[in-house]
């Protein structure tokens, strides 16, 4: 089990990610625009360091749903190895049986 400081930590950042997500499309958007004064975009680029950190979404750390594992985490099931194989072992999902030959 993950320390719950680190997944709260990780759920911090994904609910800054969320509240700041429009503002930092907006901004990038200016940042982009090759057809703006370069002051205005400059300007953007300020407005952009002023925010959080944690609002960015290359802050969110991928985290096992079960666990809180940080590595070897499936993304389409949000779920870890080895959470995925006691989870199979003991029959929790449907379709997958543990092999032996």
């Amino acid at each position: 089990m993950a320390k719950t400081s680190a997944v709260q930590k990780n759920l911090k950042r994904i609910k800054l990610v969320k509240k700041y997500a429009k503002k930092r499309a907006e901004l990038k958007k200016i940042i982009k625009n090759k057809k703006l004064d370069l002051s205005q975009r400059f300007e953007a680029q300020l407005k952009l360091n002023k925010l959080p950190n944690n609002s960015a979404k290359i802050r969110i750390r991928n985290r096992c749903e079960v666990s809180g594992r940080p590595h070897g985490v499936y993304r389409k099931l949000r779920i870890s190895r080895i959470a995925l194989r006691d989870m199979a072992s003991s029959g929790k999902i449907p379709g997958i049986t543990k092999s032996s030959w």
